[in-house]
């Protein structure tokens, strides 16, 4: 019976009428609901019933008993809240409707999701609801389950998940899209925390079924989920263009071990005629009564579909999926299906079916009502289905072959009027129905009918006429219905009627027989039986399809296939309206199985053929003209010059008839050095080196003949040949010509030159062999290590290693005791060497006389070492003293040169040579590097690791020449030597004095003619220049309101999409310590690494408990305020105790005491007293608090940034961050020059770019790999820098993210395609343009990057073994990128420029001066568009008529009391007070550094700006009056207009604190008791009480030394106190 498992399906099309009335009327067990009841499920093992309804969760028993019940809402959310509730805005109590509910029976508990809080979920326990198991709601995005949207259905089915040997319970969850939900369709999601998954996670990503796109696109109603035979099957409905009239209905299943989806499948199921009743609204999983049974069939015409069909449908349609030879890249046997049952990473998921092979079904029985639910039992073999509608009626439906149908025999229940949801199921002994609404009733009610013919009458397998009792029975409830026609129930409606009976009395005394005759009535005529056809199957005789032709297919080009038809005569062959063409898509040559479905007339059924082809691609090893041309002729591969790459010959357009390969090209020459006298072979490697051995014409090195060698010959790739001799040593390139009288010529150079051994170490050594001996000299690496031969009195000698490095450096180390040491050795081991086998000895060299005799330096002479680059590690034995604690050694391979030009030194111009290569820097300094132009030494000015710079000799050399004025330019490094190249020095003319002197004269009078005459054209020309810029200057300023009107309307309306995600849930808000940790620590001297932000602490493991311990005590000392202002006045009074470590220590202070923050305050009040009092008695009191000189000072400003923290999440912040998008927005609408952090829009003038640059706005289609195939839009500049590029694609691909969660820029490539082919965009490289000396950095119109281009950003992955590489190119890209010669949109005046800027006259330079001026109009063009943004803000901070801070009310409350205290502090003392306190000690701060309170990144440019309005604030907060001229800096111009309105503000803001009602010192205290108790445990106290300490400890003697003279202080033994905690931190001796 288990393979007849049917998903029934039922589903409507037309809208609810009157259904047919139930005519059961019995009473009913009922369970009521104040709210709607969502989901109910049944826990198997002891059959309780939960309901999840809106805001509460029941827990029934199985007669609908209430056990227990658990509230869960309403709550306080908001739609776009994300979890914590506590910490949004705008939240109301909203209900929480049940989404989910699910048994996990393995740990007994329950899993309940509902809409509130983003689709959080929760566990209870299934023997008590009440009982919570587990919640966390801070958990993020990835735990988010359900939905919020009320109409977006979720369903559910545990599974199981494997990793590492470890098996987890996890539940797959399938659900719609909700506008604010996660685009994960499906998902698998854990029940344990593991590693770095937590409770609820989902923990397989899969783009195929996750992706915004494809989501978006179609809306799905998912209907019910369940398991069978280890797959996972979601039943679901999907709308195509998101109306409800086109919906269609899916069956989409998943191998349960699937860790990947690969084995996602789709198939589309139709029910009634033209798919009419299209959309799915419930279903149920069951096994079918025999009687059903018996005649289910593939053809079976009820909206039931028999798994084992859906089953082997989805295998055959995923089959001919996977074998569409376009899309799959290898060959496929006929079983590979069967062996990737579960898909693979390797084939294509996933799968979906087409309309066409959708599984069709007739609708057996149609409605007038609106069906809404399903349920199906099993009762004597019938199949009964109960089906509940939306008018609150179940009917019952007795499922029927033959030609009774199925119609509605009965009603279920009475007639509840509210609609059935889809949880409709039957209790555990299949007696009872649960319908979802509010009713438990009976699945029959045979009672109510007496007599036979009414009881059969009701068709209902149920019941049934127990004859030998008399009434209307369940089967299982008549004693003897097991006898023959005990138990009466037939389609016939059949009963027993007494005909007769004999005799027709009997004594009632006496026993006796009596006979009966009986006969059976019926109401209906016998059934018709109907002839079902049999499943097709192919034999001998059917058709099928052989021998392809052709056999070869190209790749990318649409081939036909032929075949031949066997046994086809007995059919009539439908073909497609066209024949199907194949798209591939391959490795160079592969072989495809291929399955054929043709339709067949006859029975309308397929058949199917396979047949091998084989697929190639002429692209693939073939990358030059040669290797295409080589290729097998079957192929018909050709080189397509057009394309440049082998193609199939028919994607060639044109044809070439006779296509000539280019000229070879040499790439590489192996080895670069070999003897004067020639013999060894060389290899050359490049491209196009001829088809054969043949093709090699000629091979001549630096002049000389080489001997081709043919056996060593490859295709196109190598050459190699045998050097002749030369006469002496030489140079030169390679050069080699091939058939058709080609050429190429080597970009570098061979070099003939002889080796010259010059040591031999050791000299000695037995005779029976075994010693390694190490020969040094010059140019030894000539030839390969193949071509060396070394003997010994004519014995050979193996060669172990053979040298790359020169060595000669001097390596210094330090020490001390030196001086009794008389010998020392250098023993340096590492890579595969043993310090016992290759020992390298240094001799010993002394340096200068120390002064120290105890200290000295020993110099060690670096010789040759191993070929290979890596890290050696060194020891020193001195005098039998081995000592391994020194820092490894760093072994670089030798520096390479480039080949360049002659050059040319002259020494009036004092030119400087620029050599360039690789390798320079990295173990070597450029006062050890030397350089020789013939004889005569060269200064080396810079060495860079790609870049020398040298300064010529000022005289011409007289020795090393090759010629009378060429000379030989030789590098040395170390004991490395390289020929660079020849430099030429021009020869000197003398030339007589009554030569020169008219030669000079003359020009110089014409010169000062044509100057004249041409500054009289200049000066007319300048002034009509001058009056048409002065007629621009009229336009211009009519034109700036326009500018600004229409910008700011630009900018609002791009910015509408930021303001809807300005709510509290998208704002970056950064949590309380890493705000904390920025307002505190970041200024300092560390910045992101200071220990504070950090939290690390170097204490050994051994000691933490006792460092605790006493940091506690310390702590406790601390809470003395008797020593806390003890010691705040010790470090004050020293004269080291600097500014930065005065804001450093309060800062520290407050974290120590951010748990007792009403204390800390006591301690500010009293410090500030103090203070106040010095300022007012002594200084002038104006000044207080203007700077951070003092602790208290830097405490007050901590104090204002803890309390004004919710103040700023809560009300300022989002006005705050609206004003920093908007500037960032505005400034990146235009091009900004990342070289000199200027912009076309800006605030700031400094920061204004003084050109007009031309520019166009792009937007490109970003696909970012390994995300799915959703395509993001984003609006760039076509002047961008490809950086530029990578931070607006991360900004808007992961906008809902915060800065720090995003990829960096340099972690991203970014990868533009064009066409078939990708090209990385970089900054700089090798194509980026030269302006004279100066490299302009690449941009997007540099790469000609059209409108809507497709770019692709992918992360860049480091593994081990790149690493090294990566951070190279890294370091050198950056070295680049500073040099003072790159630039990117406006190129700063040079040398010659300054030049040619001189000639120019003093009106031109007022012309250009005045021109430049017109650009700072565009300053208040940007004011304009930013104006509202920046009164938002101004008003969010200094509007007393919404909620002020308590802290801001009590502070200003407690300088208005101490200033009534003094005579001299008058109004406009107390407001720069109050001013210095918060608005420019807080506030301008946050404003300047939105990075303090968000986590977004702040570039110059957006800070510059941020500057000049932090600056028009502390402007607004003064009592002076800023008097104004044209002389006065534009950024003061700017905002002139608006001080006044903002003086007032400020005025205002202060009298309406004043008026406030006073906060009281408890009510202080409590708000602060709030805040330490919320934050305190998040921050790192006992790193900074550590850090605390460390100031103790260096006042030690002073603090102990005031704490003495304090009576306060020695009554409570404070001194002695400290003294403890330093014994016990740091062991330091005291007098105790």
């Amino acid at each position: 019976m288990a393979s007849w498992v049917s998903i029934l399906l039922f589903l409507f099309w037309l809208s609810v009428s009157q259904a047919q009335k139930g005519s059961g009327k019995i009473p009913t067990v009922e369970f009521i609901s104040e709210t709607l009841i969502n989901n109910v499920v049944q826990d198997p093992q002891t059959g309780r019933i939960y309901l999840g309804a809106i805001n509460n969760i029941f827990q029934l028993s199985p007669s609908l008993q209430k056990e227990a019940r658990t509230e869960t809402g309403p709550k306080k959310d908001a739609k776009t809240c994300t979890p914590p509730a506590s910490g949004c805005q705008d939240t109301v109590l909203m209900p929480n409707s049940n989404k989910l509910l699910l048994v996990h029976p393995t740990n007994g508990s329950l899993i309940v999701c509902g809409s509130r809080y983003r689709g959080i979920c929760s566990l209870l326990n299934l023997s008590n609801v009440e009982q919570e198991l587990y919640y966390n709601d801070n958990k993020g995005e990835r735990t988010y389950v359900a939905s919020i949207e009320d109409n977006v259905n979720v369903v559910s089915v545990m599974s199981n998940y494997t990793k590492n040997g470890r098996t987890f319970k996890v539940f797959l969850v399938g659900k719609g899209y909700g506008s604010l939900d996660s685009t994960k369709l499906i998902s698998t999601r854990i029940l344990e925390d593991y590693q770095d998954w937590v409770v609820f996670e989902n923990i397989i990503e899969a783009s195929a079924v996750q992706t915004a796109p494809f989501v978006l696109k179609y809306l799905h109603d998912f209907r019910h989920a369940f398991k069978e035979d280890g797959f996972v099957y979601f039943l679901f409905s999907r709308t195509l263009d998101g109306t409800d009239n086109k919906n269609l209905t899916f069956v989409s299943r998943l191998c349960e071990n699937d860790q990947h989806y690969y084995s996602y499948t789709e198939l589309q199921l139709t029910c009634g005629t033209n798919n009419r009743y299209n959309k799915v609204q419930a279903a149920y999983v069951a096994f079918p009564g025999k009687e059903l049974a018996r005649v289910m069939s593939h053809d079976s015409a009820l909206c039931m579909y028999p798994t084992a069909k859906t089953v082997n449908v989805i295998g055959v349609r995923s089959k001919q999926c996977l074998i569409v030879p376009s899309c799959y890249p290898f060959p496929l046997q006929k079983d590979a299906l069967g062996n990737f049952k579960c898909g693979a990473e390797h084939l294509l998921s996933p799968l979906a079916s087409k309309p066409a092979f959708a599984l069709k079904a007739d609708a057996a029985l149609t409605m007038s009502v609106h069906l809404t639910a399903v349920a199906v039992a099993v009762e004597n073999d019938h199949t009964i289905a109960f089906l509940g509608s939306a008018n609150g009626e179940v009917f019952k439906v007795h499922l029927r072959p033959g030609e009774y149908g199925n119609e509605p025999y009965s009603s279920v229940g009475n007639n509840i009027g509210e609609k059935v949801n889809k949880n409709l199921f039957l209790d555990q002994s299949q007696s009872h129905l649960y319908i979802t609404t509010e009713k438990r009733v009976p699945v029959q009610t045979c009672l109510e009918m007496k007599d036979c013919q009414s009881c059969v009458g009701l068709r209902d397998p149920y019941c049934g006429w127990c004859v030998l009792e008399g009434r209307c029975t369940r089967r299982s409830e008549c004693r003897r219905a097991e006898e023959k026609n005990g138990w009466l129930w037939s389609p016939k409606q059949q009963c027993v009627k007494i005909v007769s009976f004999s005799p027709s009395n009997l004594s009632c005394r006496k026993t006796g027989k009596v006979q009966l005759c009986l006969f059976l009535t019926h109401t209906v005529s016998d059934f018709l039986c109907s002839l079902l056809l049999s499943p097709f199957s192919l034999h001998a005789n059917c058709p099928r399809f052989e021998n392809p032709d052709p056999g070869l297919i190209p790749v990318g080009y649409k081939t036909p296939i032929g075949f031949e038809g066997i046994n086809l005569k007995q059919y009539q062959v439908n073909w497609p309206h066209s024949t199907p063409n194949m798209h591939l898509s391959s490795r160079e040559r592969n072989t495809v199985f291929l399955f054929v479905d043709i339709p067949l007339t006859e029975k309308t059924k397929n058949t199917t053929g396979s047949f091998l082809v084989t697929l190639y691609n002429c692209a693939v090893e073939r990358n030059d003209c040669s290797l295409c041309k080589n290729a097998d002729p079957k192929y018909k591969c050709v080189w397509c010059s057009k394309k440049r790459a082998c193609v199939y010959e028919k994607l060639c357009d044109p044809l070439p008839s006779n296509t000539e390969c280019p000229d070879p090209e040499i790439t590489n020459i192996s080895p670069l050095f070999g003897p004067v006298l020639g013999g060894i072979s060389i290899t050359i490697s490049g491209s196009n080196l001829g088809i054969d051995q043949g093709d090699i014409k000629s091979i001549t090195v630096a002049g000389k003949p080489c001997i081709h060698e043919p056996e060593k010959y490859s295709v196109s790739k190598r050459v190699v040949c045998e050097i002749g001799p030369a006469d002496k040593a030489d140079w030169g390139q390679v050069e080699i010509e091939v058939n058709g009288g080609k050429r190429g010529t080597s970009s570098v150079s061979f070099t003939y030159r002889d080796p010259v051994p010059e040591e031999v170490m050791p000299n000695r050594g037995p005779k029976a062999g075994g010693t390694l001996i190490t020969i040094s000299g010059l140019f030894l690496n000539t030839g390969s290590k193949e071509d060396v031969q070394v003997t010994i009195g004519g014995v050979n000698c193996s060669i172990c290693l053979f040298v790359c490095f020169s060595g000669g450096r001097n390596i210094v180390v330090t020490g001390s005791g030196f001086d009794i040491i008389q010998t020392a050795i250098m023993k340096v081991q590492g890579g595969n060497w043993s310090a016992s086998e290759v020992p390298v000895h240094f001799p010993y060299l002394p340096l200068t006389q120390c002064t120290d005799a105890s200290l000295t330096v020993i110099i060690l002479y670096l010789l040759t070492l191993s070929p290979k680059c890596c890290i050696f590690s060194n020891v020193f034995p001195l005098s039998q003293y081995h000592h391994s604690s020194i820092p490894p050694l760093l072994m670089n391979p030798n520096s390479s040169f480039d080949s360049f030009k002659l050059f040319t030194a002259l020494k009036a111009l004092h030119s400087l040579f620029r050599l360039q290569g690789r390798g320079f820097s990295k173990a070597m300094t450029a006062k050890e590097a030397q350089a020789f132009v013939g004889d005569v030494q060269c200064v080396v000015t810079t060495l860079l690791d790609d870049k020398l710079f040298l300064e010529p000799p000022s005289t011409m050399p007289r020795a090393r020449s090759r010629s009378k004025h060429f000379f030989f330019l030789q590098i040395k490094f170390g004991k490395g030597e390289w020929v660079v190249d020849l430099v030429q020095y021009e020869k000197k003319n003398d030339f007589p004095l009554y030569i020169i002197i008219p030669a000079v004269i003359v020009p110089m009078l014409l010169i000062i003619t044509i100057s004249v005459y041409c500054y009289r054209r200049k000066s007319q020309q300048a002034e009509r220049e001058y009056e048409k810029v002065k007629h621009q200057l009229e336009n211009l300023e009519e034109s700036v309101r326009d500018r600004c009107k229409k910008e700011f309307t630009d900018l609002m309306i791009e910015m509408e999409d930021h303001t809807n995600d300005m709510n509290e849930g998208r704002i970056p808000f950064l949590d309380y310590k890493t705000y904390t940790d920025r307002v505190f620590f970041l200024p300092s001297k560390d910045g992101a690494n200071d220990v504070m932000i950090t939290g690390k602490l170097d204490i050994p493991e051994a000691r933490k408990a006792t460092v605790i311990q006493s940091l506690n005590q310390f702590s406790n000392l601390l809470n003395s305020k008797t020593f806390l202002i003890n010691f705040i006045r010790t470090l004050e009074r020293s004269n080291d105790f600097n500014a930065r470590a005065k804001v450093y220590f309060a800062s520290l202070l407050t974290v120590a005491l951010h748990g007792k923050l009403e204390y800390y305050t006591d301690i500010m009040r009293t410090l500030l007293l103090e203070l106040m009092e010095e300022y007012v008695n002594s200084k002038n009191p104006k000044l207080m608090l203007r700077r951070s000189e003092t602790v208290v000072e830097r405490m007050l400003c901590n104090w204002m940034s803890i309390c004004l923290y919710q103040f700023l999440k809560d009300s300022a912040g989002e006005p705050l961050y609206k004003l920093f998008k908007a500037i960032k927005h505005q400034i990146e609408k235009g091009p900004v020059d990342v070289r000199v952090k200027k912009a076309k829009y800006t605030l700031n003038d400094t920061g204004l770019l003084g050109d007009d640059v031309e520019y166009s706005v792009l937007t490109l289609q970003v696909l970012v790999q390994g995300e799915g195939p959703d395509v993001t839009p984003v609006k760039v500049l076509n002047c961008d820098t490809i950086s530029q590029v990578k931070e607006k694609i991360i900004e808007q691909v992961y906008r809902n993210l915060p800065y720090s969660q995003r990829p960096k820029v340099d972690s991203v490539t970014l990868e533009w395609r064009p066409g078939s082919t990708g090209q990385i965009l970089s900054d700089l490289d090798l194509t980026s343009q030269k302006e004279g000396r100066w490299r302009r950095i690449n941009t997007l119109a540099h790469y000609n990057v059209r409108d809507n281009a497709t770019l692709v950003l992918s992360k860049v992955q480091h593994t081990q073994q790149n690493y090294d590489q990566n951070q190279e190119n890294h370091e050198e890209r950056n070295a680049l990128l500073e040099d003072d010669k790159v630039f990117h949109l406006v190129r700063p005046t040079d040398e010659l420029d300054e030049i040619k800027s001189k000639r120019g006259s003093i009106k031109d330079k007022s012309m250009t001066k005045a021109i430049t001026e017109i650009y700072l109009t565009r300053l208040l063009s940007v004011k304009g568009t930013l104006q509202q943004f920046v009164d938002d803000f101004f008003r969010s901070v200094l509007c007393s008529g919404a909620v002020v801070p308590p802290a801001v009310k009590y502070f200003f409350d407690f300088l208005d009391e101490q200033a009534l205290k003094h005579s001299n502090v008058d109004e406009e003392t107390i407001h720069i007070w109050k001013t210095n306190s918060l608005p420019l000690r807080f506030w301008v701060n946050i404003l300047k550094n939105p990075h303090f309170i968000f986590d977004v990144h702040v570039s110059e440019v957006v800070d510059a700006s941020l500057s000049v309005i932090a600056q028009t604030f502390m402007d607004a907060c003064t009592k002076s009056e800023h008097k104004l001229s044209r002389d006065s800096p534009s950024n003061k111009l700017l905002y002139a207009k608006e001080i006044s309105t903002y003086k007032k503000m400020v005025d205002d803001y202060y009298k309406g604190i004043r008026q406030m009602v006073s906060v009281s010192d408890q009510d202080m205290n409590t708000h602060l008791a709030e805040v330490s108790r919320s934050h305190t445990d998040k921050l790192n106290t006992h790193v900074a009480l550590h850090q605390l300490y460390q100031y103790a400890s260096k006042y030690y003697d002073g603090i102990i030394a005031s704490l003495e003279e304090d009576p306060a202080a020695q009554s409570k033994q404070l001194a002695l106190r400290l003294q403890q905690i330093a014994a016990a931190l740091e062991n330091k001796v005291t007098d105790l």
